[in-house]
C-alpha cells in the first residue's frame, strides 16, 4: 500500500472542516463523493495552494466531479459555499420562495435550487456558527394550509428549476402518466358481424356450400392497427436535464402492456446518434438509463442535429418508421451546423414520419420567436409544435398526440416568422 506523508495543517484546520461539509453537501446533491476523494482534495489544496480563486475552483472540481453532467451542481454549490457572502439568506429565499426581500427576485438557475438544498441540509456548519449567535436562534414557522397541494405545483414546474427530490417526484408522476394512441385503419380486413363493407369472397363461399342460395351476407372492417413511436432526444449541455427526465418517461411507456403503441424506439444525439431502445426495455428504469448513459457517449457535449438527423435517415428510418410512425423530436433546435442541410433532413424526417412533433423546452419562455436559424429552418417539416419543460406540458402532449389536426404552437410561430 502507498504511504502518504502527513499533512502539515494547523491545530485548527477549519479549511479541512469546510472541505469536509463541502464534499456532504456535493454529496447531498448528488455527486459520488467519498472520504477518499475528500482526503485527496486536501493534499490537493495544500500542494496547489488557494490564493487563486480559479485555481481552487479547478483543483476542487478535478477532485470531486467525475462526470460531466455533475459539473453545473458543482460550479452552483460552489459558487454558494465558496463565494456569496449571504449565501445562507439567499439560500432560505430560494428554499422558501414565498418569504420576499431576503433575496433578489429572480428564478433559480439551473441546478441551484439542488445546490442550495444540498447545502441547507447541513446548515450546522463547522467553523460557521458563531457562539454568541446560537442562543438568539429565531424559529420560522410556516403555515401552508392555505397553499397549493405539492403536486399541483410540481406539475407546472420547470424540470430545470427542480430540487433533487422534486425531479425523483416528477418522475414517478411521469411514470404513472398515461400515453394511449388510436389505431388507424389498415388494407388488411378483419370479420365482423356487421357493417357497411360486404365480404364477397367469403358470402359466395357460403352461398356455394348452400346450393348457390345466398342465405345471410359477411361483413369485413379495416383492421387497426397502431403506430410505432420514436423519439430522438437531444442530450446536449442545455437539453441534459430535460431529456433525462423525458427519457424516464419513455421508459415507463415502453414497458407498460396496453398502451397502445406497436414498438417503441428512442434515441439520443448531440455529436452523433445513439440507439438506446434496448436498453429502455430493461424493467429496472435506474439500470435501464444508467446504461442508455453509459453508452451515449456524448451527454452535456456539443449539438449537430443535421449530421445526426441525417444518420437517423439513412441508417434507421426504414428499419423502424416502415409502417408508418409518431416521432418526437426533443431539441431546442439550437444548431449551429449548416441550415440547409438540416432543413433537408427535416424534410425527409418528415416525409416518412406518420406525425412528427417537435418538443421545445424553450417554449416555456413567454416571448419566444424562432429567430435562431436552426429553429427557422426545422419549423416548417413538423406537423405540430410544443412545450416539453413540465409535467403539465407532457399530460397535454399525451392528449393531443392522437389529434391529427393538432399543431400546437406551430401555426402562431409561422405567422411569427413570416414577419421577420
Amino acid at each position: 500500500m502507498p504511504e502518504h506523508r502527513p499533512l502539515d495543517l494547523p491545530e485548527n484546520p477549519q479549511l479541512v472542516a469546510n472541505l469536509v461539509h463541502f464534499a456532504r453537501a456535493l454529496r447531498k446533491a448528488g455527486l459520488r463523493v467519498g472520504t477518499g476523494r475528500v482526503a485527496d482534495a486536501v493534499r490537493a489544496v495544500e500542494a496547489a495552494g488557494f490564493t487563486e480563486r480559479a485555481d481552487f475552483y479547478h483543483v476542487l472540481e478535478a477532485c470531486f466531479v467525475s462526470r460531466a453532467e455533475e459539473r453545473r451542481v458543482f460550479a452552483q454549490v460552489f459558487r454558494l459555499f465558496w463565494r456569496d457572502p449571504r449565501f445562507m439568506e439567499h439560500m432560505m429565499a430560494m428554499m422558501l420562495p414565498a418569504v420576499r426581500g431576503v433575496a433578489e427576485e429572480r428564478a433559480a438557475q439551473a441546478a441551484e435550487k439542488r445546490a442550495a438544498e444540498a447545502l441547507l441540509a447541513g446548515a450546522e456548519m463547522p467553523g460557521r456558527d458563531r457562539p454568541d449567535e446560537a442562543a438568539e436562534e429565531t424559529e420560522i414557522e410556516v403555515d401552508a394550509s392555505l397553499t397549493v397541494s405539492a403536486e399541483e405545483r410540481l406539475r407546472t414546474l420547470d424540470f430545470e428549476q427542480m430540487s433533487t427530490e422534486e425531479v425523483a417526484a416528477a418522475k414517478r408522476m411521469l411514470a404513472r402518466l398515461s400515453f394511449p394512441v388510436r389505431p388507424f385503419p389498415s388494407r388488411r380486413a378483419e370479420a365482423r358481424p356487421a357493417g357497411r363493407r360486404i365480404d364477397r369472397r367469403r358470402s359466395l363461399r357460403a352461398a356455394m356450400r348452400s346450393g348457390g342460395e345466398m342465405q345471410a351476407l359477411h361483413h369485413v372492417r379495416p383492421r387497426p392497427r397502431w403506430p410505432a413511436l420514436v423519439a430522438l432526444c437531444d442530450i446536449s449541455g442545455s437539453m441534459s436535464q430535460y431529456s433525462r427526465v423525458l427519457l424516464h418517461f419513455l421508459h415507463a411507456v415502453s414497458n407498460r402492456q396496453g398502451a397502445g403503441w406497436a414498438e417503441v424506439h428512442a434515441f439520443t444525439f448531440g455529436t452523433r446518434l445513439t440507439n438506446v431502445t434496448r436498453h429502455l426495455r430493461t424493467r429496472d428504469v435506474d439500470a435501464a438509463l444508467a446504461a442508455a448513459g453509459a453508452e451515449a457517449q456524448d451527454w452535456e457535449g456539443g449539438t449537430r442535429i443535421g449530421d445526426c438527423l441525417h444518420a437517423f435517415n439513412r441508417d434507421w428510418s426504414r428499419r423502424v418508421m416502415a409502417q408508418g410512425a409518431v416521432v418526437l423530436l426533443i431539441t431546442d433546435g439550437l444548431d449551429r451546423g449548416d441550415p440547409d442541410r438540416l432543413s433537408r433532413e427535416m424534410e425527409r424526417l418528415h416525409l416518412t414520419a406518420r406525425r412528427l412533433v417537435w418538443i421545445n423546452p424553450l417554449l416555456r419562455f413567454g416571448d419566444f420567436a424562432p429567430r435562431a436559424t436552426g429553429i427557422r429552418a426545422m419549423l416548417p417539416h413538423v406537423d405540430s409544435f410544443r412545450a416539453g419543460h413540465s409535467i403539465e406540458t407532457i399530460e397535454a402532449l399525451a392528449e393531443a398526440i392522437s389529434r391529427p389536426d393538432d399543431s400546437g404552437e406551430k401555426t402562431r410561430l409561422m405567422e411569427a416568422l413570416r414577419a421577420l
